[in-house]
């Protein structure tokens, strides 16, 4: 009677039924259509596999976005640490600085001579290259790498040679495999960087410069602005002098065209960058100066302890725009994941329900041949 009743409802509404199966057609050719583009009258894009397969690459989409946003969450935190390390150097650097940009010029109107402040004609130049020790930062190798490169083609349109000083495990990956590249030597960082870790560099930055193996060093970094925002700089770490005193046997400069001097400053409580052009005494110390001892004593001491601090303020910057690109790219993964997750369920419940109401109507057509 039932079997009587449903036939019966089915045949007064022959139109409803006609309508239904093109549907059922058209979604049926929809999924199963090897087309790759999404079809104009839906949002939702053609996907060839079955519901398990959907299942599956859901339950794969799920995992992926607990992964990204927990290194999110992960670099979160260590890059608040990081910035506070930025932050609270910056007193002690900036005043160092100062001093010993002061002592110098004075030196030099005595005719000082210390080793690490000699300028002299410029035939090769030490590049410290600092990148990170992992990936998943987004372009963060990649922008100072390719700074790298570019000042290298302008150091050999100038003439002159080069020696690459690489700090990170990505750099080192990436110049061991382009051997045309010329580095000295490849530096492992670790953790948080320490004045440990500075001083190897340094060390071997002292030691390249004093034997007059180069006759420039400069540090190219990434400079930390805030956590959207991070910068590839060159810095000119050795001989210390002024910006466009250091030039070649014919008398070109052979500064970095974006060599800057630049101080961290906080401006209302927020972390700002100033640039300078160019180096200059501060306010506070007098041009005309008496020492007690002898000036090539005081700079000797001095410049260790600036060249470890420099050097330890770039792997600091370094770090904390490495862990803010990476909660960046995190975040952005995290949100392609949810979208992603959330289409393919979309296309998951189509398909299903398309299946199902196929197999509805091919349930009625057969007890309809029944009758």
């Amino acid at each position: 009677m039932s079997h009587l009743k449903l036939s019966s409802w089915i045949s007064s509404e022959q139109p409803f039924h006609s309508t239904n199966h093109i549907f059922v057609q058209h979604h049926s050719r929809l999924f199963k259509s090897n087309i790759s583009h999404p079809s104009k009258s839906s949002n939702f894009p053609t996907i060839n596999c079955t519901l398990r397969d959907l299942r599956q690459r859901i339950d794969s989409v799920t995992n992926t976005q607990k992964i990204t946003e927990a290194m999110k969450l992960v670099s979160a935190a260590k890059v608040r640490r990081a910035q506070e390390a930025v932050v609270n150097s910056r007193p002690f650097s900036e005043s160092l600085i100062d001093v010993l940009y002061s002592i110098n010029q004075q030196a030099q109107l005595e005719d000082v001579d210390t080793p690490l402040t000699n300028i002299r004609p410029v035939k090769k130049v030490a590049l410290v290259v600092i990148t990170g020790e992992r990936g998943l930062c987004g372009g963060f190798n990649k922008f100072i790498l390719r700074k790298a490169e570019a000042r290298i083609a302008e150091l050999k349109n100038l003439g002159l040679d080069y020696t690459v000083i690489s700090v990170g495990k990505k750099g080192n990956s990436y110049l061991v495999k382009r051997p045309w590249i010329s580095a000295d030597r490849f530096i492992k960082g670790g953790g948080f960087p320490t004045a440990k870790d500075s001083q190897v560099i340094a060390d071997d930055v002292f030691s390249l410069f004093v034997s007059e193996e180069v006759d420039k060093v400069e540090l190219l970094y990434t400079k930390f602005v805030s956590l959207i925002k991070s910068k590839p700089v060159i810095h000119t770490l050795l001989p210390l002098s002024a910006k466009g005193e250091i030039r070649d046997e014919n008398g070109n400069s052979v500064d970095a065209s974006e060599d800057e001097f630049f101080r961290l400053t906080s401006k209302e409580g927020k972390l700002a960058v100033e640039w300078d052009k160019s180096t200059g005494t501060s306010d506070g110390i007098l041009p005309n100066m008496e020492f007690e001892q002898d000036p090539a004593q005081i700079l000797d001491a001095l410049m260790p302890l600036y060249l470890n601090n420099q050097i330890l303020r770039a792997l600091q910057e370094s770090l904390a725009s490495e862990l803010a690109a990476r909660m960046n790219a995190m975040s952005n993964a995290t949100d392609n994941a949810v979208d992603l997750k959330k289409s393919l369920s979309n296309v998951y419940n189509r398909e299903r329900q398309s299946k199902i109401t196929t197999e509805i109507l091919e349930i009625v057509a057969g007890a309809e041949a029944l009758l």
